[in-house]
């Protein structure tokens, strides 16, 4: 008996149906059988069913004699089901890498409950994707009911989000209806019927947006359907007393769904709109529960289908009107805002006063942070403030920090009395540079990928980017600081504007010089005599969105061994899109790898790091301060370059060795051989070459000499200078 029956209906989806069937076959965990049912389907998915099931005998396909619908099929393929579980997969649709090995590892970990709700998200037929915006409710460890976290009932009410213990599902008798919205008469009896139910905060389903042939935004009279099925529920709830309580939230959910389905562009005939609001009214006033309350939305189901329209045109007035009124409301208080900001103009420049901000305004990081601090110990008369992006990043600030929310009256204050601006992101265009003022430009770290100016044959890199008015803003810095001739000569052709380089080092890598344990590995509670290996990957130009799963996590940890704790920190542009909800949140929660995304300061990660496992993100030059193995798995560096550009060839000239397959990674760390001579000789000719001016004391030179107006101090000669560049920034 396998562990998973997967059903997959098939109705004129021959272009998508490969796709989905390989999806599932392809599936790390084996252990199913893919039940396809062909619901006479006018194309060739029957065809291409029979030659998956010659190639493989985990499919079983039926073909069935007439074409009966997508709910009746799915039935049509539960009799045939000989799994424990049970999952429902549209044949456009597709599993993500490594989601049955998830839900079963999440199935033992909670003792087989009767419902898994996993997480999924839209592919949209451009190319994007968007993770679900509930997400966050499958975040809940115990085991529930729908009566204990009625939350669960807020996600989107399909079918296919789920997986069903087969003998809960026999047990009840439950069976898809016909007609359109099928999942909404499966998907409510069965929530509040079970008796366990887990949840799984993973994507395992990618649900695609196609842009034509969905049948939901085919515009046809079977949308009046909705109203048969939700008959159905009630007639449910009308045979089981014992779930009489959720006749309230199930008549206000019919209602909203109905109204939803009226609301849409695309759903109904314009001549049947009014048909369609008159059997929703009846039936929301003939479901209605003695003494339910009627309000919001659904109160417009209690009047006529003339008011509904009167309403819906006054809510559209009315949106048009605060539309008109903030734009009126933003143009007079930028007005007041550049008046504010003249007045202070024209007093004169507060010499003691520095204006710091780092990554877009997002608190106290990075290299302005490390000179903040530097500033408040050797110099403390000049006044630091700290700008800041809202009130909530503001909350999170440390004891004691000065700081303004951008575009509020007190940052227009300081920015135009301010005589230092220290920043590792670009000001804002809205920020005049004053005569006297000087802006320090610290960067993200030493370059890899084109920047700036390069990116203008860059077309996938530069989405978004508008190249001329970032060097518009470029124009205001007065510094530059470098921790490599390398970088010096990278910052001066990316960004082509009236600077001076100067040769600090990096700020926030003063800590790496000097040193020490942090405190990562005992807020996470890494054992000290634990190998921590570092994964950091670079997010991808070539990818709407950044993200593309290069390895399996799981399978990475597992292989690294006993004695091993894997670190993971994505790129920070992906850690709020679907990279997480790919697998890291969940393997993260059972304690397989450590998430260190959310780490304010890398400082802290690399310290806890014994080894760095990038494909081609910057932190490598980080890392190498700190004379510790660095492994490069360049497995897609062509498709890399060739859409964002780099300004070295770091497979030719690697800090240590590289891998360009998963099973190379893997045999690499099985044998010892990231830690071995050749590995330290490569990193000896790295360091000197890309860490040149990292000697422990950038933050203090920085301060002394930008700040304070001291002569330059060399940086000291801890590591060789450079040898001869071979990248393509070297003279010919």
């Amino acid at each position: 008996m396998p562990r998973f029956s997967v059903i997959v209906p098939c109705y004129r989806v021959q272009g998508f149906l490969p796709e989905c069937l390989d999806s599932v076959l392809g599936q790390s965990f084996g252990d199913f059988e893919l039940i396809a049912v062909d619901d006479r389907s006018p194309d060739d998915c029957g065809a291409i069913l029979d030659e998956y099931a010659r190639r493989d005998p985990r499919v079983k396909v039926l073909h069935l004699p007439e074409n009966v619908g997508l709910g009746m099929a799915r039935n049509a393929g539960l009799p045939h089901a000989t799994g424990d579980y049970l999952l429902f997969l549209d044949s456009d649709d597709t599993l993500t890498p490594g989601a049955l090995e998830a839900v079963a590892d999440r199935l033992a970990e909670t003792a087989d409950p009767d419902v898994l709700v996993f997480d999924y998200a839209r592919t949209y037929w451009w190319g994007g994707t968007r993770r679900n915006v509930l997400a966050h409710l499958l975040a809940r460890e115990e085991v529930f009911t729908a009566a204990e976290y009625p939350g669960i009932l807020d996600l989107l009410m399909v079918v296919w989000n789920k997986a069903y213990r087969r003998d809960f599902v026999t047990e009840n008798g439950f069976a898809f209806p016909p007609g359109y919205y099928e999942d909404t008469p499966w998907t409510f009896p069965v929530m509040l019927s079970a008796r366990r139910i887990a949840a799984l905060d993973r994507i395992c389903l990618h649900y695609r947006q196609r842009r034509q042939g969905n049948i939901l935004s085919t515009t046809s009279r079977k949308h009046f359907d909705i109203h048969d099925q939700y008959e159905r529920v009630f007639a449910y709830l009308a045979g089981r007393p014992e779930l009489a309580s959720w006749r309230p939230y199930l008549h206000r959910k019919m209602g909203e769904h109905c109204l939803d389905i009226l609301a849409k562009p695309d759903r109904l005939p314009p001549a049947d709109k009014a048909e369609f609001f008159r059997r929703t009214a009846r039936m929301f006033r003939a479901h209605r529960p003695e003494g339910a309350r009627v309000d919001g939305e659904v109160a417009v189901l209690t009047g006529s289908w003339t008011g509904y329209r009167l309403r819906r045109q006054s809510a559209r007035a009315g949106r048009e009107a605060a539309r008109r009124a903030g734009r009126a409301r933003r143009a007079a208080a930028a007005r007041a805002g550049a008046g504010w900001a003249a007045l202070h103009a024209r007093r004169p420049l507060d010499e003691s006063l520095v204006v710091y901000s780092a990554s877009s305004h997002r608190g106290v990081l990075g290299d302005p942070a490390a000179i903040y601090h530097a500033a408040r110990e050797i110099a403390p008369e000049l006044r630091g403030v700290w700008v800041v992006r809202d009130e909530e990043t503001a909350a999170g600030l440390p004891d004691g920090v000065e700081h303004v929310i951008v575009g509020s009256r007190r940052y227009l204050e300081v920015t135009a009395r301010a005589k230092f601006f220290v920043n590792d992101v670009n000001w804002p265009g809205t920020l005049a540079k004053r005569p006297g003022s000087v802006h320090i430009h610290t960067h993200q770290g030493t370059p890899l990928k084109y920047l700036g100016a390069d990116l203008r044959d860059k077309p996938g890199a530069r989405l978004g980017f508008d190249v001329p008015q970032m060097l518009r803003r470029a124009d205001r810095w007065d510094y530059s600081l470098v921790a490599s001739r390398h970088a010096e000569l990278v910052w001066e052709r990316a960004y082509p504007c009236h600077f001076t380089s100067v040769r600090t080092g990096s700020p926030r890598n003063d800590v790496l010089v000097r040193g020490g344990p942090g405190g990562f590995r005992e807020r996470h509670g890494i054992p000290a005599d634990h190998t921590v290996v570092l994964y950091a990957p670079t997010r991808r130009d070539y990818r709407r969105g950044g993200y593309v799963e290069r390895i399996d996590l799981a399978a990475f940890a597992a292989g690294l061994g006993e004695g091993h704790t894997l670190v993971v920190r994505l790129h920070p542009t992906l850690a709020d899109g679907p990279a997480r909800g790919m697998g890291l949140t969940e393997l993260a929660r059972r304690r397989i790898v450590v998430d260190a995304t959310d780490e304010p300061h890398l400082s802290d990660v690399l310290l806890a790091a014994d080894v760095l496992v990038t494909d081609y993100s910057s932190v490598m030059f980080d890392y190498a301060v700190l004379d510790r193995p660095i492994v490069i798995h360049a497995d897609d560096w062509p498709a890399f370059t060739a859409s964002r550009g780099t300004y070295l060839d770091i497979t030719a000239e690697p800090p240590g060795p590289v891998t360009r397959s998963y099973g190379e990674l893997s045999g690499l760390f099985g044998s010892g051989g990231w830690r071995d001579g050749e590995s330290a000789r490569l990193r000896a000719a790295f360091r000197a070459r890309f860490c040149e001016f990292e000697d422990g004391r950038a933050a203090e030179r920085v301060v002394r000499t930008l700040l304070l107006g001291e002569p330059l101090s060399a940086p000291a000669s801890r590591i060789p200078g450079q040898s001869g560049s071979r990248d393509a920034l070297s003279p010919a």
